[in-house]
């Protein structure tokens, strides 16, 4: 028996007294209407109608059976609504799993147009270091950083993972600027300390008309397959946070290898200097680093996941907006051009 049919068929002929009328109004047989209902008086072990010549009048146990079967068969076809709604409207708690520093500085302060945009949704942020799994932890989307590894998550690149050479104007004023990559043996470099090795690596990035492009500029990047070469580094401090490091750098500790994201407001400021920029710089060989959207593998992606990533896609920008440099470097003295600042969210106090 289907249980639902039966329970639909019981509560519509209970309320127009007659199976010939049910029939008539949803296009099935009066015996299949029937044996619905006599199938649940076998089940229920009661009879649910009096049934006579005028019609069909509830019996003590029909009454019973018909209060609550009317309400599980209202409450089924609201959650069917509503769920159905959720694949049409942006709409409900949005889980997402966001890098700590990153969150704070470029997804956390677009969330007040986000969610003005969709007020229909509810946000539920997470902001961790930590990998976390997305199904286990019932996470709609996370904001993750660097390599993918091979996984069963739906990726979408957001944005360049770039880092620089960066240093401050003082600690530069008591040391030379190096002038190649060999130089830095000389300098204290500050490390990152979940890269795999005390080294740097670097490759050329590529000349335009006969000058170099600015450390912030995302347009002249060295090809990804350009091979790198590796120069040990070491220096007076090791850090496993990017935000300490540029601490550190800005209070004159040394040189660092941070995230672009991190210290374009710092260099469009002056308060850092780009060093070395006719360098792509890594962290580590290997595959493409980049800002990626990721989420679960799911037949009907919901639209509050797709319009979470298609937001931050946008408010990226296709060369992301912290990678748009209002100058250029040479041999570490800012020299204005003419071009138009990028817009970026204020970054927190030093």
């Amino acid at each position: 028996m289907d249980y639902l049919a039966a329970m639909r068929a019981f509560v519509r002929a209970a309320e127009v007294r007659s199976f010939s009328r049910v029939a008539a109004q949803t296009g099935t047989k009066v015996s299949t209407l029937s044996r619905y209902v006599s199938a649940l008086e076998a089940d229920l072990g009661a009879a649910l109608f009096n049934r006579s010549t005028r019609g069909l009048t509830l019996t003590e146990a029909g009454r019973t059976f018909h209060a609550r079967a009317s309400r599980i068969l209202l409450d089924l076809d609201q959650a069917r609504a509503d769920t159905s709604m959720l694949n049409s409207t942006p709409r409900g708690v949005l889980r997402i799993n966001i890098p700590r520093v990153f969150g704070r500085r470029h997804v956390m302060p677009h969330m007040r147009d986000f969610l003005a945009t969709y007020p229909d949704i509810r946000l539920d942020a997470t902001l961790t270091d930590t990998t976390v799994d997305l199904i286990e932890s019932g996470a709609d989307v996370a904001i993750r950083i660097g390599a993918l590894v091979d996984s069963t998550l739906i990726a979408r690149r957001l944005a360049s993972q770039r880092r620089v050479l960066v240093a401050s104007p003082d600690y530069l004023a008591a040391h030379p600027m190096p002038a190649s990559p060999a130089a830095l043996a000389q300098h204290s470099c500050l490390r990152f300390a979940l890269q795999p090795a005390d080294a740097w690596y670097y490759r050329p990035r590529d000349p335009v008309r006969g000058t170099l492009r600015g450390v912030l500029d995302d347009t002249s990047r060295g090809k990804p397959d350009t091979a790198v070469r590796e120069i040990a580094v070491d220096g007076c401090l090791r850090a496993n946070d990017s935000e300490t490091l540029r601490d550190a750098t800005l209070g004159g500790l040394g040189i660092a290898l941070l995230p672009t994201w991190l210290v374009a407001a710092d260099l469009h400021a002056h308060r850092l200097v780009g060093v070395l920029p006719q360098w792509d710089w890594l962290l580590a060989p290997g595959p493409e680093r980049a800002i990626w959207a990721v989420y679960p593998p799911k037949k009907v992606v919901a639209p509050k996941v797709r319009c979470f990533v298609a937001f931050m896609a946008e408010r990226f920008g296709r060369t992301a907006y912290w990678d748009r440099p209002p100058f250029v470097y040479t041999t570490g003295t800012a020299q204005a051009v003419p071009t138009t600042p990028a817009v970026l969210p204020p970054a927190p106090s030093a």
